[in-house]
């Protein structure tokens, strides 16, 4: 991923409801690019964009570190041509790289169809939960 790719990657994300502006993705790929811990992919096609993954390193005090794909979409133009597997399989080489043998994502529950796709990749549901926010307004 590139800074460049910022007006599509907010165009694709928008595909899945988040309405953030192209400023902010801008702002939110140089933050991923410049932190060793973080990364992103774009798969392209005819030099379009047309789906994009995020990632990241992650530890805590009572866990192993492992990988966490933080984000992928791909284009409903392209879905269901294997370009969300090829993201994934980037990730899992990135994971690799980083000396981690474990790769971990959170979904939607609402995305049922999407909880299909990781499954027939092999992933596993280890549980479920809340999120919750608080706003420092």
């Amino acid at each position: 991923m590139k800074i460049t790719d910022a007006k599509k990657v907010n165009e694709l994300s928008f595909q899945l409801g988040y309405t953030i502006t192209v400023e902010q993705t801008t702002k939110n790929i140089q933050a991923v690019l410049s932190n060793k811990d973080h990364n992103a992919f774009v798969a392209v096609h005819n030099d379009e964009v047309i789906g994009w993954i995020g990632l990241t390193y992650s530890f805590s005090l009572e866990s192993p570190p492992h990988c966490e794909i933080r984000g992928l979409v791909v284009s409903d133009k392209y879905r269901g041509r294997g370009i969300g597997k090829k993201l994934i399989e980037r990730t899992k080489q990135w994971t690799k790289e980083r000396g981690v043998d474990k790769l971990r994502l959170r979904c939607n529950v609402k995305r049922k169809e999407t909880h299909s796709f990781y499954e027939h990749l092999g992933f596993t549901e280890v549980k479920q939960q809340k999120v919750y926010e608080f706003l420092l307004i």
